[in-house]
């Protein structure tokens, strides 16, 4: 059986602050620290849990130069309701962030908007229909 233990995303060097002000403060991850020789090299990691604890999500943002934004490759995260849904899209445009919703119904059986971070990579976050 495969697991899935985290995906990595891109960003410029020197702008961790950008990175936490989307994924910890808009999207709601909570930060980790970096282990040992992989904090040096800077970026930045964010978790979501589970309500037992356990990690549900986890995005590395890794150093890469020159950057270039992932226009289409993404991360998709799910919340648990179509409330949730627009919680969270509020309090990504609250953040200051754009929130598209041009492909809301377009994937069977979710409702979804996608959102770009402070470096341009895409992030979809999506909810199973009712």
């Amino acid at each position: 059986m495969l697991t899935l233990h985290h995906v990595q995303v891109s960003m410029p060097e020197g702008r961790e602050d950008d990175a936490r002000r989307f994924y910890r403060d808009a999207l709601g991850l909570d930060e980790v620290a970096k282990p040992g020789v992989l904090a040096q090299r800077g970026g930045a990691w964010f978790r979501a849990f589970a309500d037992d604890g356990a990690v549900a999500a986890e995005i590395h943002l890794g150093i890469d130069e020159p950057f270039v934004p992932a226009k289409k490759a993404h991360p998709a995260l799910v919340v648990e309701s179509t409330a949730a849904l627009g919680a969270l899209a509020a309090r990504i445009e609250d953040a200051g962030f754009d929130v598209n919703w041009a492909e809301r119904h377009t994937l069977d059986g979710y409702e979804r908007f996608h959102c770009r971070d402070a470096f341009g990579n895409r992030v979809e976050v999506l909810t199973p229909e009712p």
